[in-house]
């Protein structure tokens, strides 16, 4: 195949129409009340396990500040997404977004930190699924773990339009049971139950922060759990009927539904059962109403069911994330072209199995707050470089047509990547190996594309073509 030098140290290959209509996805899958369901399944399982980690890390008032940062971090984030996602609506994300600021280098930089972020998540909801499941019957374990990897890899590869209605029945469940929760805890809740961690003697220690003040920011990881991979919500663009409008529409509807969801767990379930006893555990919302009365009651099995259901929620729609965003990265030529072939479903196979087995091994580890680390390291990267997107967008391109434009413009957008930056570095305060482990992961892709994708990547996609028309009307002015 003949190659086109573009000047930007990358060559591009011209393949025929027969290469996209083997690659191609399911249109008009979804509107946008299912968006906002997908907004909120990818993060659901935050609300059940995970976040509740970084009560050790800070105390409930350490969490809680952090929390606090991250939601404006989110919400500025999304308005600014919601204006992007309006002008490049296609199944890159964030790739596609950084690829029309920055070029072939900055789409695949944010495109392979958004996958570390997407591949690794699931492993962590794995290993709290099993402590769900533990709980409820008697079984954990690998064998759990499995079982869920290939039964919802099979749902997707089955097909799109089924696999996301299903995702927005499950949520709908799970997030009633998040009612019944705060309903059931309201009547138990005594302030000094949220601050009866020990005071410690570090800098600024008080009972509010009994770790300090770095305890704020090492805290920040697991308040991010709280709404980690929302983002993902322009994956979809290719398969929404109106993505210039349903997409916007989206993301902020599930920022405002996640942002409720989080504060009020975080004040609640402390609030009833005590901050202390919440710190390790695997399944702190069932925990809670056990501790607060006294035992074993039809709530708390219900919970407990229920809340099975929100992590299977997060973990079949993450699976959808993943896989969309190394199809587009795989049609483009930034990562292996078989990846992103689909099946008569319009689903693509191997890019949903090949990170599945990869997530199901380090599942096997059991160290659910270790992964969040990864998964977190990848999000944030991200963060920075679709911000820095924006920015860039905004003062190189004033002219673009924006359907949706972000209020507050490049304020907005700056003020989320400020708080990225923060929360790229907050994950070394609590594993530094296990960071730089994450980091050597993200340098081995970029040396693949270094040595060998960036010359052979491809003419003609939905991203490149964007850029390309970009590029030439930038010319013209």
């Amino acid at each position: 195949m003949p190659h086109e030098p573009t000047g930007s140290s990358v060559d591009f290959e011209k393949v025929d129409s027969a290469y996209f209509q083997q690659r191609e996805l399911k249109k008009g899958a979804a509107g946008w009340v299912l968006l906002v369901g997908l907004g909120v399944a990818y993060v659901i399982s935050g609300d059940y396990a995970g976040w509740n980690f970084g009560l050790a890390q800070g105390g409930w008032g350490g969490m809680f500040l952090a929390t606090l940062l991250m939601a404006t971090m989110y919400l500025c984030m999304c308005f600014s997404l919601a204006e992007l996602s309006s002008m490049i609506p296609t199944a890159g994300g964030g790739y596609g977004f950084a690829r029309s600021a920055f070029g072939p280098w900055g789409g695949f930089l944010t495109g392979t930190a958004i996958l570390i972020e997407y591949a690794i998540a699931p492993a962590a909801i794995a290993v709290f699924i099993g402590a769900y499941c533990e709980s409820l019957f008697g079984i954990g374990g690998w064998m759990i773990y499995l079982a869920f990897y290939i039964i919802f890899i099979g749902i997707h590869i089955f097909g799109v339009g089924e696999a996301l209605k299903l995702m927005f029945v499950i949520t709908a469940v799970a997030a009633i049971a998040l009612g019944v929760f705060l309903v059931s805890m309201v009547p138990h809740f005594n302030v000094a139950n949220l601050l009866d961690i020990p005071v410690t003697e570090a800098k600024g220690a008080s009972s509010f922060l009994p770790f300090g003040y770095v305890g704020i920011w090492a805290a920040i990881p697991y308040a991010i759990w709280f709404f980690l991979a929302v983002e993902g919500v322009p994956l979809a663009a290719e398969e929404t009927k109106n993505p210039k409008r349903d997409l916007p529409r989206g993301l902020i509807g599930a920022i405002v539904v996640l942002t409720s969801f989080a504060l009020l767990i975080l004040v609640i379930a402390p609030g009833g059962a005590g901050t202390l006893a919440l710190v390790k555990s695997g399944n702190p919302l069932v925990e809670s109403l056990a501790l607060a009365y006294g035992g074993s009651t039809w709530m708390g099995n219900f919970v407990n069911l229920v809340g099975l259901a929100g992590l299977i929620a997060s973990f079949f729609s993450i699976i959808y994330a993943y896989s969309r965003q190394i199809f587009a990265l795989s049609r483009a030529g930034y990562l292996p072209r078989k990846l992103s072939q689909t099946n008569k479903s319009k689903a693509p196979v191997l890019a949903l199995v090949i990170p599945g087995i990869i997530g199901f091994g380090l599942s096997l580890t059991g160290q659910g707050d270790l992964l969040i680390l990864v998964a977190v390291f990848g999000a944030t990267i991200s963060y920075v470089l679709m911000m820095a997107a924006h920015i860039t967008l905004r003062i190189r391109r004033p002219k673009m047509d924006r359907p949706y434009r972000t209020p507050g413009g490049i304020f907005t957008s700056g003020l989320a990547l400020v708080l990225a930056c923060i929360a790229v570095v907050a994950g070394f305060l609590v594993d530094p190996r296990v960071v730089i482990g994450a980091a050597i992961i993200y340098g081995v892709l970029i040396a693949y594309f270094a040595f060998y994708s960036r010359h052979h990547l491809v003419a003609g996609t939905p991203e490149e073509e964007f850029a390309a028309i970009q590029a030439a009307e930038a010319a013209l002015h």
